[in-house]
Order: C-alpha cells, then sequence, then structure tokens
C-alpha cells in the first residue's frame, strides 16, 4: 500500500552564515564612551572565525586576505553591551568571497557591512580558484549553531 503521506519538499540550499555574540569591552570604546569603529571590524572577523569552523575550513587562516571592507555606522554601542553578529555568506566568486554583515545591540542594528576575502594560500602569488569542497561548505551549509554566552565555552576557542 502506498504511504497517503507525500514527501516534503526538497529545501534549497543556502549559504553559510552565523551568529555570534559579544560584548563591548572597555579597550572597544573611544574617548566619547561608546564603541570605536574597529570594534565592527573585528567583531565581523571574529563571527568569520565561528563560522569556519563550524564549518571545518579552519585551514583557511592565513590564506584569506581581505580585499575590501566596508561599514556603515547607525547608532552607538556602550561598554558593557552584549552585541549579536550575523555574518552571511552573499557571494563566492572564483578566487573571492563576499560577506555581509549586521552588529546588533539592545536598540538594534547599530552597524552594517560587507567584506570580501580572496583565497591566496601563503605559497601563492596571487588568488587561486576555491577547491570545490570549500565552495559548497560556503555557497550549501545554511545557518550555523550560533555561538551565544549561553552556547560559548573555552574550548569553542
Amino acid at each position: 500500500m502506498e504511504d497517503p503521506t507525500p514527501n516534503p519538499a526538497p529545501t534549497a540550499a543556502e549559504p553559510a552564515s552565523v551568529v555570534v555574540e559579544r560584548r563591548v569591552e572597555w579597550s572597544d570604546t573611544d574617548a566619547a564612551g561608546h564603541h570605536h569603529f574597529s570594534a565592527v571590524q573585528r567583531w565581523a572577523e571574529a563571527a568569520e572565525a565561528v563560522l569556519l569552523g563550524r564549518l571545518g575550513l579552519r585551514n583557511l587562516f592565513g590564506s584569506t586576505p581581505r580585499v575590501h571592507y566596508e561599514a556603515d555606522f547607525l547608532r552607538r554601542l556602550w561598554f558593557g553591551e552584549t552585541v549579536r553578529v550575523e555574518l552571511r555568506v552573499t557571494k563566492v566568486g572564483t578566487s573571492s568571497l563576499h560577506y555581509a554583515f549586521d552588529v546588533r545591540g539592545s536598540e538594534g542594528v547599530a552597524a552594517t557591512g560587507r567584506m570580501v576575502v580572496v583565497n591566496s594560500p601563503a605559497t601563492a602569488t596571487a588568488s587561486t580558484p576555491w577547491p570545490e569542497a570549500v565552495r559548497d561548505a560556503l555557497t550549501q551549509a545554511g545557518p550555523q549553531d550560533p555561538e551565544t554566552y549561553a552556547t560559548h565555552t573555552t574550548t569553542d576557542i
């Protein structure tokens, strides 16, 4: 007898993404008392490190120089405030990788931005194409487990 329950439609693969939480540390602030613009870049890079770790791509560290970075600052973040950084893969080119990110504080989105890295191993003289397994992980892995204060342990670092 045929099963009357229809099979669920296959879900389309999504590009990889991750959410991480950080606190605005004293060293993240400037003389005005709110976050310094450079903290946003560090938080985006921290999210990138978590994402690559979740995808089993730690071997890319040291082989993906930044070739473009931009951010729009929308509101201030204050010392001690918890921030949530969402980093998303938006495009994987032949040798480039485009990320978009949002940084949210207690009052909503505080910064948005994007950065572009290229695959350029230390021994290479130029960028090189992504291996197919790396391309698949970046374009199809979907949302990864977040790193929040509730889930973060020293073994994650």
